[in-house]
C-alpha cells in the first residue's frame, strides 16, 4: 500500500516536472518570437526610413534638373535681335516685342506670374499680395492634397488669376505626343474646375512655347489650345529664381527692375515652389519699387497683351 502511494506520489512530481517544462518551452518560444519580431520590425522601419531620404534626395534631383531645363528654355527664348532673321513666326514675335516696347508717356503694365505651385510659399506670397492690395496671376500644377485644395480656392476667392501649368509638369511626359499633352491639360482644368468652381483658359507651357526640350512640334501643341480656346502667356521679364545659378533676393528684385522699363506691357517670370524663398523674400521690395515707377501692377485677364515666344495667331 505505502509502495503504491510513494509511486504515485513520484509519476505526480514527474508529471508536474514535465508539465513546468512544456510551460517553459512555451515561455521561451514565444519570447523567442516577440524578440525575433521586434528585431525584424525594427530593421524594416530603418530600411524604409533609409528609403524615404533616398526618395527625397532623388525629388530634389529632378527638382534641379527641371530648373537647369527651365534655365536653358529662358535663355533660348529669342531676343529682339536674334529673333529678326530666324522665321517667320519668331519674326512676327519680333514685331510684338517692337509694339511692346516702351515710349515715354506711357502708362506702363506690369503682370506678375508665379509658376509651379501650390506649395506652403503660395501662403506666403498671397499674404503679401493682401498686404500690398495686389493682385497677381498663378499659373499653377495639380497637386490633389488637402493643403493645396484650399491654396487654389484662396488664388480665387482673393481675385487673383488662376492659370494652367499642366498637371504633372514632368516634361518628357507632357511633350511625349499631343495625346498626352491633351491628356494633362484636360486633366488640370477639370480638376481645377472641381476644386474652385473655376474653368481656367489660360495656359503657361512648362519651359515656354519655344522650349527645346519638347519631343513634339510646339505647334502641335499651340493649335491644340487655339482649337480649345485657351490662351497661353509666356514673359518677356524673368526674374531668374528658375534658373540653375542661385540669386540672393536683392539679385532677383534686380533682374526684374533692369527689364521691366522696357516695355509697356511686362509679364514677369516667378515661381512658387516649396524651394523658392528667395523669392517670396524679394517680393516685397519688388512691389515697393514697381509702385514707385508708377506702373499698374494687374492679373492677367482678356485685356492683357499678348507675350508668346511663338505667336499663336502664327499657328494655322
Amino acid at each position: 500500500m505505502e509502495e503504491n502511494t510513494a509511486s504515485g506520489l513520484r509519476e505526480q512530481q514527474l508529471r508536474r516536472k514535465r508539465i513546468r517544462k512544456i510551460k517553459s518551452t512555451i515561455v521561451a518560444g514565444v519570447a523567442a518570437w516577440i524578440l525575433i519580431t521586434s528585431v525584424l520590425t525594427v530593421t524594416l522601419l530603418v530600411k524604409l526610413l533609409r528609403m524615404e531620404n533616398r526618395l527625397n534626395e532623388l525629388a530634389q534631383s529632378i527638382i534641379s534638373v527641371e530648373q537647369v531645363v527651365e534655365d536653358v528654355n529662358e535663355k533660348s527664348a529669342p531676343s529682339p535681335e536674334e529673333s529678326a532673321d530666324t522665321s517667320d513666326m519668331l519674326g512676327n514675335a519680333q514685331g510684338l516685342l517692337d509694339d511692346n516696347a516702351y515710349k515715354e508717356g506711357q502708362k506702363q503694365k506690369v503682370y506678375l506670374t508665379f509658376d509651379d505651385g501650390p506649395s506652403e510659399n503660395t501662403a506666403k506670397i498671397l499674404d503679401i499680395l493682401k498686404e500690398k492690395n495686389i493682385k497677381a496671376t498663378f499659373f499653377v500644377i495639380g497637386q490633389e492634397d488637402e493643403k493645396s485644395k484650399e491654396l487654389y480656392q484662396r488664388i480665387v476667392a482673393e481675385g487673383h488669376t488662376l492659370g494652367m501649368h499642366s498637371f504633372s509638369h514632368k516634361y518628357n511626359v507632357i511633350y511625349e505626343s499631343l495625346e498626352a499633352f491633351s491628356e494633362d491639360v484636360a486633366h488640370l482644368q477639370s480638376y481645377l474646375a472641381e476644386v474652385t468652381g473655376i474653368t481656367p483658359e489660360i495656359m503657361r507651357f512648362p519651359g515656354g512655347s519655344s522650349n527645346q526640350v519638347s519631343n513634339t512640334d510646339m505647334t502641335e501643341f499651340i493649335r491644340f489650345l487655339n482649337e480649345k480656346g485657351i490662351t497661353y502667356y509666356d514673359w518677356n521679364v524673368a526674374s531668374g529664381d528658375a534658373t540653375s545659378q542661385v540669386y540672393t533676393p536683392d539679385e532677383l528684385v534686380e533682374n526684374v527692375m533692369n527689364d521691366v522699363g522696357r516695355y509697356e506691357t511686362s509679364i514677369v517670370l516667378m515661381h512658387d515652389a516649396a524651394n523658392k524663398s528667395s523669392t517670396v523674400e524679394a517680393l516685397i521690395p519688388m512691389i515697393e519699387k514697381l509702385q514707385e515707377m508708377g506702373v499698374e501692377l494687374l492679373p492677367i485677364d482678356e485685356n492683357t497683351t499678348l507675350i508668346q515666344q511663338i505667336p499663336a495667331d502664327s499657328v494655322k
